[in-house]
């Protein structure tokens, strides 16, 4: 954009984005209901405070540069049905455990950020699906419709969203009272641990990396680092983030912080644009380029450089690091060619983002029982090509985004316990996606700690995933 054209160019609002075309939106039968739900949500108390936010952009930024490490993970869809403690403190509880194994691999901080209390929208391939020859709208997340095929469940209702609003805050209220009441105690998250390495079929080769936690928790102790004297040790940071899908639900929520005058979308602390919705004079670009969250954009294997680049400019014009995460999700057979490119694109610019690898959408197919999978397999191959090529350019591999819960679901094949096709029926529960389970995500963590510890100690080129 010229200088007299970004002059003239009218200041972003909140509704800004409905004068441009928007993709994945719901047609609501009742406008006058729709309305009436987005001037409710308007009045409700934020989910989250700027000043969160800004703790949350200024981790990312130490990820950016090499100083720590982003673990984004949590449910592919979030349900009204299933909701209840025991599941946000489960999904919590393997994250912590994740965390703690890629801290003692990396060196360094891991910045938690949990795909939780606002994940209830999916963009959807086809607006309408058809069995038997009834046609209705596709399932969008529960925060739009119902998953039952009838015609009263996929109607799309605004009245959802207030629903989804209240779940957040209860989940938000759950993670903080978690995150800062003891539950997130080091000690316990490594006993939980090393019964993970003593169960698993592999264990074995987890071990290493689990007795030298021990022996650092030893060390701590012997030294007088308690937590009586560090309550760092008991308490952890943790944040949330969802996908920015239904905009009239993040507009409504979004406040104007009276600290600094600026916009934030108080619906999470971390929004993220879809590979579906990354148009750059679409309608989600154009909302969460006038936010102060930090935020993300899914690249998947169409992203060409110039487009990438056009998307930083739009979504990060200041080159803010810690603002930009971009979530590359090619699949295990494209990431070493269409990665690199975008890479060398990206440094030659001098622009400052955090590359995080979300290795489960690309690798998603359907299995002979008819249930859509991925296989543990090719999600570790698209991690090892991930952190691959970035040790080839230089660059910095600074996260992870996974679609997991600490259900013992069976929805992924593969891992230690060596889920097949045929087991994919026995505890078949997403809304959505498949996730993996908290053994599989776990098994994952342990190979990615390896990784980072191997690069950590003998530099590039280092040992491979697997």
């Amino acid at each position: 954009m010229a200088p007299q054209d970004a002059a003239s160019a009218p200041a972003w609002t909140p509704d800004r984005w409905r004068a441009h075309p928007i993709e994945q939106a719901p047609v609501y039968p009742d406008p006058a209901a729709l309305a009436a739900t987005e001037a409710r949500l308007r009045q409700c108390p934020p989910l989250v405070f700027a000043g969160e936010a800004r703790r949350l952009k200024a981790a990312l930024a130490r990820a950016t540069t090499g100083e720590a490490f982003l673990l984004q993970g949590g449910d592919c869809a979030e349900s009204f049905d299933e909701f209840h403690a025991n599941l946000i403190r489960d999904s919590f509880r393997v994250l912590l455990q994740m965390a703690v194994v890629l801290t003692f691999g990396a060196g360094m901080p891991v910045v938690k950020v949990g795909r939780m209390a606002g994940q209830f929208a999916k963009p959807r391939t086809a607006p309408t699906e058809t069995i038997g020859g009834v046609t209705l709208p596709i399932y969008r997340g529960d925060i739009v419709n119902g998953p039952g095929f009838t015609e009263a469940d996929r109607t799309p209702d605004p009245r959802r969203m207030l629903d989804a609003y209240y779940q957040s805050a209860v989940t938000l209220n759950l993670l903080r009272a978690f995150a800062q009441g003891g539950f997130a105690d080091l000690r316990r998250v490594h006993d939980w641990n090393r019964s993970f390495v003593a169960d698993s079929p592999l264990g074995p080769r987890y071990a290493e990396i689990s007795q030298r936690i021990d022996e650092s928790l030893a060390f701590m102790q012997a030294v007088g680092i308690t937590p009586a004297t560090s309550p760092q040790m008991t308490e952890t940071a943790f944040w949330t983030s969802h996908e920015a899908l239904l905009l009239p639900y993040e507009e409504a929520l979004t406040r104007t912080d009276s600290l600094t005058g600026t916009a934030y979308d108080c619906s999470a602390h971390l929004l993220w644009i879809g590979e579906r919705t990354r148009q750059p004079d679409g309608a989600h670009v154009a909302f969460l380029k006038g936010v102060a969250n930090p935020i993300g954009v899914k690249c998947g294997p169409t992203m060409t450089p110039d487009e990438l680049l056009r998307l930083i400019d739009l979504l990060n014009p200041a080159n803010e690091p810690g603002r930009l995460t971009l979530i590359v999700r090619t699949g295990a057979d494209k990431v070493e060619t269409v990665l690199p490119p975008l890479l060398r694109a990206v440094k030659r610019e001098g622009r400052a983002v955090l590359w995080s690898c979300d290795p489960m959408h690309g690798n998603t197919i359907k299995a002979s029982t008819g249930h859509k999978t991925r296989d543990f397999d090719r999600i570790l191959a698209e991690l090892r090509g991930f952190f691959a090529a970035h040790r080839t350019e230089g660059t910095h591999a600074g996260g992870v985004h996974l679609e997991m819960t600490g259900k013992d679901v069976t929805e992924c094949t593969g891992g230690a316990r060596a889920i097949a096709e045929a087991d994919l029926g026995a505890r078949y529960h997403t809304q959505c996606d498949p996730r993996l389970n908290g053994a599989q995500a776990l098994e994952l963590a342990f190979l990615i700690a390896g990784e980072l510890k191997q690069a950590r100690r003998c530099g590039p080129p280092a040992v491979a995933l697997g």
